[in-house]
């Protein structure tokens, strides 16, 4: 990828990885333009970050957001608590990075970094692993020519609107850290975002999974 000639749109830009790929990516001088969009407006003190405000049901706004991109990072989510009706949660968490990863491909993105989880599967039992499998077997099946799928366990850092449980977890598991399987370990959001954009720019083709120790690696 050469340098200052990369156009980079991120999805989920306010949240705990999407803000930390933003605050990065600014930071590298590879990519010229990068790309915001959100559903509500949001400010960003840099001359390179391009806001674009947008219904996620605008197909055709969408487009236009993404065309011309090199690479996407889509790290958009929500929770129970914040969207506690499924087929709203499924709107969210499934039909936008989906949407996002269709009009990638038809628009010629070269690569596209996706957030999932650990124990992602379309079979799952658990709402919310089904979900994410279900989002990662559409993605894996379209012709991107770099699809990186990156799966955490639980997430490392400050969040704007903070989770208890994820604050408790982190505090009680500290102890047993070191007896805890490389794929289970708890990651610094800053780590996943990291590994997420060393991966865009490497560009490996085809399908690729990361977990913790594969995450790790990049930094």
């Amino acid at each position: 990828m050469e340098n200052k000639t990369s156009i980079a749109t991120i999805i989920g830009a306010t949240g705990l990885i999407g803000s930390h790929i933003l605050k990065q990516l600014c930071a590298d001088s590879t990519f010229s333009e990068i790309r915001v969009v959100v559903r509500r407006p949001f400010e960003y003190p840099d001359a390179r970050v391009k806001i674009v405000v947008l219904k996620f049901t605008d197909a055709d706004a969408l487009r236009d957001a993404i065309s011309g991109s090199d690479v996407v990072f889509c790290a958009i989510g929500t929770t129970r608590s914040q969207t506690p009706d499924l087929q709203e949660y499924r709107k969210v968490d499934l039909d936008i990075p989906v949407n996002t990863a269709l009009i990638s491909e038809t628009t010629g993105v070269r690569s596209f970094q996706l957030v999932s989880s650990i124990g992602a599967n379309s079979k799952s039992r658990n709402f919310y692993l089904q979900i994410k499998g279900e989002v990662e077997l559409a993605i894996s099946q379209l012709t991107i020519p770099s699809i990186n799928i990156f799966r955490p366990s639980l997430l490392l850092g400050e969040r704007t609107k903070p989770r208890m449980a994820e604050r408790i977890a982190s505090f009680l598991i500290k102890p047993f850290y070191f007896l805890i399987p490389d794929k289970q370990k708890p990651i610094e959001a800053t780590c996943v975002a990291r590994a997420m954009i060393q991966a865009a720019k490497l560009q490996k083709p085809g399908v690729n999974v990361y977990h913790y120790s594969e995450m790790m690696q990049f930094l």
